[in-house]
């Protein structure tokens, strides 16, 4: 049914920009600070996907139509008896960042309380985990874009370090206009392409080698005499302990490591010691890898180093990537986290929240598996033997998808809540079918940690539900009555939740931002201005000062060899997102891109027999994809490119490794030891 117009969000990335939706499902950009009344082109066809002819309407069971109090009741009983059977860690549940903070706070507290699991955790550990790890290591706090977006108006130099902004989030470019860019990436973007254009820099690393190329310029720092002396006596610790090993990483040694130029080194830091507005900025291309915390905390040493983070007018920040990004890894979908950003481990936060949820502390399950670990422990003793998906499409954004699939296609009980038939939800036992965006109401958090309304302009169609309805129907079914049922109600238990938390959301009130308060966390009580700028006085470490941290180059997992001589590393595009299940859905979108695509220097495909527009065989060590070629006479000759949007036999993931940071547990995406091969045209239509 259509309602009035209504001002909300943007259902894709962090950036949330801000839009009006029609009764009829139209779209509008409205003024917001974020995009200023622009769109990109996913979000201004975001609402063809309200009425799609794909829509999920009707629950399925082993693909049958059911009612839902008969698949609610399939699914409670089925949960009932695994873990009569195997324990209450049978069961497992898998978020995502796209979910709004209420469903996400609900998830979590849905499986340590309904479910008694400690297995839970969400996409988002593919995402953001890496930068989120290496921001509480060195800041006592991980919040996106510590500062408004549109401090970056302002901007001398911005160094882009594996952000390709101009596809993944194009109207953030409106903010750079006036800083001279420096983009660090394997390929020339077209992020790139407009840093060159304006007179910046585009820094070419070979892939998993970016640590080593922020160690070569905080070298240059220092050895230039260009650190910032008085903010690193007064509000830091650990500068000479880092500095111990950056020491050895001399622009010119960086360099035969890396590719990139030590004078080009040298400029960069002399641009950003000679501004007084200067920003470094990381996103997926520094963080997905096996050692992607230590490559972030990297650039974080050379961002204190020259006196950035805390400083007016510059700054270090990490963009994040999925819709709810920020908000759903603050309130307790995450294996170790209570919501708040609490630590599950910290007795004084189990007390807390358990205080808050009516249970005992001690009835909490502690912290457990990571994505890829929870995944790859189906099938083992003692691992889940059910898997309820909520907002994720794992047969596509997974590493080493083969496997991925082998393992859900493994499971006693697959269950998953999506409002289009994914790769995941066609293969799932059961299939709940839920909201769209603009047919529910919530809160989400965007990159700079402004909490954000979403407002319902269309009820959803005849037999939808909202993923909330799901939890709270399940949770009874279960015995566990006294959820909150309505996204407000929920919000104020999140709020009572967060309380005192590192993400203290308790003085957000749904009437303040109904009211257009511009509030950002921490906001502690009612009345709170919120926090637009963190660090401006103090780091959130008890001492108030921030962390450098000693980090050392590591090689990537794989690394090139005879059978497989190239290195593939993967990304996005601009119509696209994430796995591709909605943008592949809009024929504006698709007829753009509608097939994976290899990016490909010319010699490179030459010696592999290739030619621009050929189908080539991609192999790894774990699978092979077929892929378009494309010639690109910018893309380094050791270095292949494929986006991941796409599924079934074109999925980039059946080529990645899924070996994991030690610290976040983030897979390493972005180097893949692969091989060219042709593949014939009847090879292809077969």
């Amino acid at each position: 049914m259509a309602r009035m117009p209504a001002d909300t969000h943007c259902p894709y990335c962090a950036l949330q920009c801000g839009m009006t939706v029609g009764g009829a499902g139209t779209v509008a950009p409205r003024e917001f600070p974020t995009n200023r009344g622009g769109l990109c082109q996913k979000g201004w066809t975001a609402g063809s996907l309200l009425s799609h002819p794909d829509r999920l309407t009707t629950p399925l069971v082993d693909g049958v139509p059911a009612s839902w109090d008969s698949a609610i009741g399939h699914v409670a009983d089925r949960i009932r008896d695994l873990q009569a059977a195997y324990g209450p860690d049978s069961v497992a549940v898998f978020g995502g960042g796209g979910l709004t903070n209420e469903k996400a706070y609900l998830l979590g507290r849905f499986a340590r309380v309904a479910l008694g699991t400690s297995q839970i955790d969400y996409n988002g550990r593919f995402c953001m985990s890496s930068a989120a790890a290496a921001g509480n290591r060195a800041f006592g706090i991980d919040r996106g874009l510590p500062f408004p977006v549109t401090d970056l108006d302002d901007a001398e130099v911005v160094v882009l370090a594996g952000a390709n902004v101009a596809e993944t989030m194009p109207p953030l470019m409106g903010h750079l206009t006036g800083a001279r860019l420096v983009v660090v990436d394997p390929r020339r973007t077209p992020t790139a392409e407009r840093a060159v254009a304006a007179g910046g820099l585009h820094l070419q690393p070979v892939p998993g080698t970016d640590l080593v190329l922020a160690l070569g310029l905080l070298h240059a720092a220092v050895t230039e005499g260009l650190v910032d002396r008085a903010f690193v006596e007064q509000r830091t610790s650990g500068f000479d302990d880092a500095w111990r090993l950056a020491a050895q990483w001399w622009p010119e040694r960086a360099e035969r490591a890396c590719g990139v130029a030590a004078t080009d080194m040298r400029t960069v830091v002399s641009w950003l010691a000679g501004s007084a507005r200067r920003y470094v900025l990381t996103a997926r291309g520094a963080e997905q890898h096996a050692h992607g915390v230590d490559t972030v905390t990297a650039w974080i040493n050379l961002s204190l180093a020259l006196g950035l983070p805390g400083t007016p007018g510059s700054g270090f920040g990490t963009i994040t990537g999925q819709g709810n990004g920020q908000g759903g890894r603050e309130h307790g979908q995450k294996a170790d986290q209570l919501p708040g950003y609490r630590r599950i481990d910290d007795p004084a936060a189990r007390a807390h929240v358990a205080a808050v949820w009516g249970v005992d502390a001690d009835s909490l399950p502690g912290p457990g598996r990571s994505a890829v670990e929870l995944i790859d422990a189906i099938g083992t003793p003692g691992g889940p033997r059910a898997l309820l998906v909520f907002g994720s499409n794992l047969r596509v954004s997974a590493p080493d998808a083969a496997r991925v699939a082998a393992k859900l296609d493994a499971l006693d009980l697959l269950v998953v809540a999506d409002f289009l038939p994914g790769e995941t939800a066609r293969r799932a036992d059961v299939v709940l079918p839920v909201a769209q965006w603009a047919e529910e109401e919530g809160t989400l958090t965007n990159l700079e940690g402004r909490v954000l309304r979403r407002r319902r302009a269309l009820d959803p169609p005849p037999g939808v539900r909202t993923d909330l309805d799901v939890i709270t129907g399940l949770a009874a079914a279960l015995g566990f009555g006294g959820f909150p049922t309505t996204p407000r109600a929920v919000f104020d238990e999140l709020r009572a939740a967060s309380a005192g938390g590192p993400a203290d959301y308790s003085g957000i009130t749904w009437d303040r931002l109904d009211a257009g308060e511009a509030l950002h966390w921490p906001c502690p009580e009612p009345g709170h201005p919120g926090t637009p700028r963190l660090f401006l006085d103090r780091f959130a470490h008890p001492d108030g000062r921030a962390r450098l941290v000693p980090v050392d180059h590591v090689p990537a997992a794989e690394l090139p060899d005879d059978p497989y001589p190239l290195r593939a590393t993967t990304g996005r595009v601009l119509v696209h997102y994430q796995s591709g299940a909605q943008t592949r859905r809009v024929e504006e979108l698709a007829a753009v891109v509608p097939d994976v695509f290899v990016e490909v220097h010319p010699d490179t495909a030459a010696r592999a027999g290739l030619v621009d527009g050929a189908w080539a065989r991609v192999e790894s060590r774990r699978g092979r994809v077929l892929a378009r070629v494309r010639c690109v006479l910018s893309v380094r000759p050791d270095t292949v490119f494929l986006p991941f949007h796409f599924g079934d036999g074109q999925a980039a993931n059946l080529l990645t490794n899924p070996v994991l940071d030690p610290v976040s547990r983030m897979p390493e995406f972005k180097v893949a030891a692969v091989r060219l091969l042709p593949v014939s045209g009847e090879a292809v239509s077969a």
